[in-house]
């Protein structure tokens, strides 16, 4: 972080973060990188009424979310939230937290979150000045479009934000963006971590190559290409694509069962290959493309992913490393990471926490993200500086 990227300006109201359950660590990190963005800034003469409370030691507060005894809850604030820039941070895939219910223990699911989310939304609408709401893994954007007889669950979440006041819906790497197209006239962002990923995973593996012959980036299948497709043209590689050949006469966990992957794009035998998607699940889809890379005779197989689940355990993950199929997996913080993560030499975490401060800092100015959005300048600047060896 630069001085260069300090935003001025007066701001639009009195900044506070509101963290809701399972997100107070990474919320901790976005308060100091904050603070830290605001010492930078010199406030300007005779506007210091602008700035009022503009510098704090955290500009966090925290929801009083209570757990009755049959499970039902609500919302009590703890301090006053009047005439405020109200930032509501919420991680709806952290199965962590728990709660009783009837003297059950509990783990929050993402509809227990997204009703925490609603019940802060009640508390403070009226009060606040403008609530933004930052929802890192979007709440049922897997269930973003209808394909026959089904809820389009995505869609409806977001309206039902809208309806309730919310001005700003700030999301990570949705899985299809379009779904912004349920709320027209609303204020939607998608925002990708393509620096973040690119700077932590070439200052993990300093001897990566970065040129035709030598790294290739991969789509898993259609619906990733776009993401493939960005990578490529900035670093000046080949792409390649695998598209999931289903078996549509059966359903298996709530889907057609994968028969095989076939690829597409020229050969990847010697090189380094990147695997790009938004998320890991189960990983069953992500290490059989890395088998079949491998298969091809591949060198290495990283894998960049903004959300790691890993619904089904690390146990394939170690094996696969063990095996040689996978050298590495990135995926960022801005959800919960199982803790046993970070003990595996196969994963790197990907900090973003000072990236939403950015954008977050900015919208408080009312000023413009787009830079943010689209970070080209800043990766071919760091790849530019990487291939000098600095």
């Amino acid at each position: 972080m630069g001085s260069k990227d300090v935003i001025t300006g007066v701001p639009f109201a009195d900044l506070v973060l509101m963290p809701l359950k399972g997100t107070e660590d990474f919320v901790a990190e976005v308060d100091k990188a904050i603070i830290s963005r605001r010492k930078e800034v010199t406030i300007p003469k005779n506007e210091e009424s602008f700035y009022k409370d503009y510098l704090k030691t955290s500009y966090i507060q925290k929801p009083g979310l209570i757990r009755f005894g049959t499970g039902e809850g609500k919302c009590e604030l703890n301090a006053t939230i009047r005439g405020v820039d109200l930032y509501i941070i919420a991680d709806i895939t952290n199965s962590s937290v728990e709660y009783k219910a009837s003297g059950h223990i509990n783990h929050m699911s993402p509809d227990d979150h997204f009703q925490d989310l609603k019940r802060v939304i009640a508390a403070t609408n009226g009060k606040t000045k403008r609530i933004n709401v930052i929802m890192p893994f979007l709440y049922e954007s897997r269930q973003h479009k209808r394909t026959k007889r089904e809820s389009l669950d995505c869609a409806l979440a977001l309206q039902e934000l809208v309806n309730m006041g919310v001005s700003n819906i700030i999301t990570f790497d949705a899985h299809d963006p379009r779904v912004m197209n349920a709320i027209p006239l609303a204020s939607f962002d998608s925002i990708n971590c393509y620096y973040q990923f690119i700077k932590t995973l070439l200052g993990s593996f300093d001897d990566i190559k970065i040129d035709s012959d030598n790294l290739m980036m991969i789509s898993p299948d259609e619906g990733a290409m776009h993401r493939a497709i960005y990578y490529a043209n900035l670093l000046g590689i080949d792409v390649g694509m695998f598209y999931k050949r289903r078996d549509y006469s059966r359903i298996v966990d709530g889907r057609n069962p994968i028969v095989a992957h076939e690829f597409l794009g020229r050969h990847v035998e010697g090189k380094d290959v990147v695997i790009v998607d938004d998320m890991i699940s189960s990983g069953d889809s992500l290490i059989d493309t890395a088998r079949e890379l491998k298969e091809r005779k591949a060198k290495r197989v990283f894998a960049i992913c903004t959300f790691g689940l890993f619904t089904s355990g690390l146990d394939k993950f170690d094996k696969a490393h063990e095996d040689g199929v996978i050298e590495a997996v990135l995926t960022t913080n801005c959800i919960y990471q199982n803790k046993d993560l970070f003990d595996r030499k196969w994963y790197r975490s990907v900090d973003v926490s000072d990236y939403l401060a950015a954008i977050i800092d900015a919208l408080n100015h009312d000023g413009s993200i787009s830079s943010y959005l689209d970070p080209a300048d800043k990766i071919h600047e760091f790849v530019d500086q990487y291939n000098k060896g600095k």
